[in-house]
């Protein structure tokens, strides 16, 4: 009896669906690509229960001629290739044959369609594979998908799905790639009455960045364009100012094809050198265009992986392009802006002193950070109540800000060495510092402080040997573990802005952000939709560091963003590592004698001085051995007895 059989056209159908129709946003990719190769200028996509209940895709190319649509629903039938040659020279989205009967497979769908030479169109209606009517229909010229119920028919497929948010989000992320893929055709994504996408369709990719990311993204965008002998590369990539948390908001796009390949990802990345923090990633899409010939897109059923036969000089090419361009432009950045931030527009009326006192004179001083060196001297040896108090004064004269406190945070060490040399000077001494510090931990050496090199490096001696200390390492430890303990004793508190903070994300990320509410509510931030890309900031935790509320609420939707979830825990232990490397001296910042010696006093206080919290090592030392060996002064045993014989000390 024989055993093997053919497989019903439906059921192979449906198994091929399994590849091709993963979730809604596949649908929309396959229909939206199919309007692409029909040459559409304007397509419109409108989605109903995150693509469950309804997806319709309206274009105005071509349209198929009424005696082709019943073969537009049959596997491995194509307009778009018909031989071997052909499928090494693909410069359409698809070729396949396989996405109309996939979905027709899984889902009730309505096909309407006309050319520019037919009087008449086509109404088809196909449901689970099978035709259900074909009747003649007058419509303007091009076509329109209608998908409902989407796997009513593969139950087991819907388990699968993520939230509808989740869903939405990937079918906003799929349309805003493929958008910026064609920024010559004018795009339309509505969901549930909701205007998620508009593009106008005149070719400029950077307003389309724009469209999707915001102005504000746009303007901080550079175009980047080289070439070689085998590759055109052409786009626009982020300042090194402008980064996010991961590489999501990278598009890469080979032929108009977005793509997923690390090592061009990746050359995009080292094309900024050391210009981007650790863990953070650049914005921006880069459009590759090379020969059909050394690309294979028949890789995956989905085509979002290819494989390409000279990977190595196309990251070589990403690399020099954005290297040299980037070489091109003036990144300094403004001195005011770095150390006060950037001035917000407000139509408000100027504000006194006392309204933007955190505290009243009556209430007690919250816990301030000990975000100098030299604060941290005082703190550590004055009353703090007297002296204290002196310089609160003294500063809230020179910013008309009763937090004045938080102006230590702004100062560079330098400037503020220069402000209050009299404390230093009359009232407190190097060795009356080293006095009242706890004693080192055991098994940290008692560091004694000899010098500094280039503003970047610390000396220090002990009976041991000689250490050599990264100043920015060592400070990110010690600030990193206060921050660590304070932001986990504060509670829930709030504090309201004066003037609201507003912040533009894409529309896939605004769905995200609605997904994890609740999540960001937990570590005690609301963000309130305002408009379809944009969310306001009313008031936020208090713990937050004064002028770097924008910058820390940013950090905090990043990693939802990527991570999907964070406890509060997590966030604090994170935002604490964000805050002590933001908030550490840097290289090249000369220290003196006395701010040196604290530095290195506090480090000793910590419970891991020996990294940084991104784990790079804060000292180095050569032993009185090595050192000695270094200079020859032990050697071998032969080596050294014949010295001794020529020149006895």
């Amino acid at each position: 009896m024989a055993r093997i059989h053919e497989l019903s056209n439906l059921l192979a159908n449906q198994i091929a669906a399994g590849e091709v129709i993963e979730r809604p946003a596949s649908v929309v990719k396959e229909l939206v690509e199919n309007a692409i190769d029909a040459g559409a200028t304007q397509i419109e996509i409108l989605v109903a229960d995150a693509g469950e209940s309804m997806i319709r895709v309206v274009d105005n190319g071509d349209g198929i001629d009424p005696e082709d649509v019943p073969l537009a629903f049959t596997r491995h039938a194509t307009s778009k290739i018909n031989d071997r040659h052909d499928l090494f020279n693909i410069m359409s989205l698809g070729f396949r044959g396989e996405a109309l009967p996939s979905i027709a497979a899984i889902a009730d769908v309505t096909l309407n369609t006309t050319t520019a030479t037919s009087n008449t169109g086509l109404m088809y209606h196909i449901k689970g594979g099978k035709q259900v009517s074909a009747t003649p229909a007058n419509g303007r010229r091009g076509t329109v998908v209608t998908v409902r119920d989407l796997f009513y028919n593969t139950p087991a497929r819907l388990k699968y799905l993520k939230r509808p948010q989740t869903e939405m989000s990937r079918i906003a992320d799929i349309m805003n790639r493929i958008a910026l893929s064609y920024a010559n055709i004018a795009f339309t994504v509505t969901a549930d009455g909701r205007n998620l996408l508009q593009t106008t369709g005149n070719g400029n990719q950077q307003q389309v960045v724009a469209a999707i990311y915001g102005r504000d993204v746009a303007q901080k965008m550079i175009e980047i364009s080289g070439e070689d002998d085998d590759f055109n590369v052409t786009g626009f990539i982020s300042l090194p100012e402008l980064t996010r948390g991961s590489r999501d908001y990278l598009t890469i796009l080979i032929n108009g094809r977005f793509i997923k390949n690390f090592a061009v990802s990746n050359a995009v990345i080292r094309g900024y050198g050391s210009k981007l923090m650790v863990g953070r990633f650049p914005m921006g899409v880069v459009n590759v265009s090379t020969s059909p010939l050394l690309i294979d897109v028949n890789v995956h059923p989905q085509k979002s992986e290819v494989r390409l036969s000279k990977e190595t000089e196309l990251a070589d090419l990403i690399i020099t392009t954005i290297k040299d361009r980037l070489a091109d432009e003036n990144l300094i950045p403004d001195a005011y802006e770095n150390l006060y931030g950037k001035p917000q527009e407000t139509h408000q009326p100027a504000l006194k002193a006392k309204q933007l006192a955190p505290w009243t004179s009556s209430e007690k001083p919250p816990v301030v950070a000990p975000t100098t060196i030299d604060e941290d001297a005082i703190v550590s040896v004055t009353d703090k109540g007297q002296l204290a108090d002196s310089a609160v004064k003294s500063f809230a004269n020179k910013y008309q800000h009763e937090d004045a406190v938080s102006a230590f945070d702004n100062e560079p060490v330098n400037q503020i060495a220069e402000e209050i040399p009299n404390y230093h000077a009359k009232m407190i001494s190097d060795q009356q510092i080293l006095d009242v510090a706890p004693k080192s931990q055991s098994g940290f050496p008692e560091l004694d402080y000899i010098g500094q090199m280039h503003g970047t490096f610390l000396f220090a001696q002990s009976s041991e040997g000689l250490y050599l200390i990264d100043q920015h390492a060592a400070q990110e430890r010690v600030k990193y573990e206060y921050y660590r303990k304070e932001i986990g004793l504060v509670g829930q508190d709030k504090q309201r802005l004066l003037v609201p903070i507003t912040i533009t994300y894409s529309a896939a990320d605004m769905l995200k952000i609605a997904d994890h509410e609740a999540d960001l509510e937990q570590v005690g931030l609301q963000l309130e939709p305002f408009g379809a890309t944009t969310v306001i900031i009313r008031e936020h935790p208090t713990w937050f560091v004064k002028g770097q509320e924008e910058d820390t609420i940013k950090e905090m939707v990043d990693w939802i963003l990527r991570d999907g979830h964070l406890t509060v825990a997590e966030f604090r232990e994170r935002t604490a590592i964000m805050m002590s490397c933001k908030r550490s001296i840097r290289a090249n910042m000369h220290l003196s004698d006395l701010q040196a010696r604290t530095l290195l006093q506090s480090l000793t206080q910590t419970e891991n001085p020996y990294n940084c919290p991104h784990g790079r090592p804060v000292l180095t030392s050569f032993t009185l051995n090595e050192m000695e060996k270094m200079f020859k002064r032990i050697q071998d045993a032969h080596e050294a007895w014949e010295e001794y014989d020529n020149h006895p000390y």
